[in-house]
């Protein structure tokens, strides 16, 4: 049998989405508070698949994660949600379970991803863990201009590590915004795919151009020839968020 789940996390005191034998991480901290809910729950197996619509990384966070679960159970699915919730951590929270098909597979299905990126242009007692904040003064509408070489199909290899699961470093970013709210910069995206750490490379890439350290010549170079110098301006995970997965 296999669910759909949707969920919600604070990624903070993890070590990204995927399992890990030595590292506390959401899909196994998921697939622990299964386990404990089957024991707990008789004529449930002991087959377990959990699998996500990605992977995200150590300390970034997720508004709309995406998963599949396979296992056999009794439970309705609201019934399952009441139970997961009850044994996960109070920074992971299920939003919703649903049956699904054999055919659904969280990660292969989705056509899209959305990520946002929170900077904070002041010291925030609260918000520390949800943005990146910047000293600097930063020049959003130079940012929002420098956004828009981002958009469409190019080869993104200056702004990811190497990844085993993607060979290809061709990516089609479908929708950019920059934008301000408050004291916040907020950079919007959404693309076919992401590579690894692309999105925190391109943000702090941004964040440089903000500062007028780079200019839109620069940041097309990186587009058109391989660099390593975004590597360098690599945002941190707090202020990401995985926003919404599209099917």
């Amino acid at each position: 049998m296999r669910f759909k789940i949707a969920l919600e996390y604070v990624g903070t005191r993890y070590s990204g989405w995927q399992k890990q034998k030595n590292s506390r991480t959401i899909q196994g901290e998921i697939i622990s508070a299964v386990e404990k809910a089957f024991s707990r729950t008789r004529g449930d197996n002991k087959f377990i698949d959990l699998q996500g619509s990605g992977r995200t990384d150590a300390g970034v966070h997720a508004i709309e994660q995406i998963a599949h679960l396979d296992c056999e159970t009794n439970l309705a699915p609201h019934i399952l949600m009441l139970k997961l919730n009850d044994e996960l951590p109070s920074d992971i929270n299920i939003l919703d379970i649903a049956k699904t098909t054999q055919s659904f597979h969280a990660r292969h299905s989705a056509v899209s991803r959305q990520y946002l990126y929170r900077i904070s242009r002041r010291r925030t007692a609260f918000e520390k863990k949800y943005v990146w904040w910047i000293k600097d003064e930063l020049d959003s509408e130079v940012m929002g201009k420098c956004a828009e070489l981002f958009v469409g199909r190019k080869d993104f290899a200056s702004f990811s590590e190497p990844d085993e699961e993607n060979k290809s470093t061709i990516v089609n970013v479908e929708m950019i915004e920059l934008f301000e709210e408050d004291d916040l910069i907020i950079f919007r995206i959404k693309a076919s795919h992401f590579l690894w750490k692309m999105v925190r490379r391109l943000t702090g890439v941004l964040a440089e151009a903000g500062r007028g350290n780079l200019s839109a010549t620069e940041i097309s170079m990186y587009l058109e020839k391989y660099s390593n110098n975004p590597s360098h301006y690599t945002a941190p995970p707090s202020g990401l968020f995985l926003e919404k997965v599209s099917y």
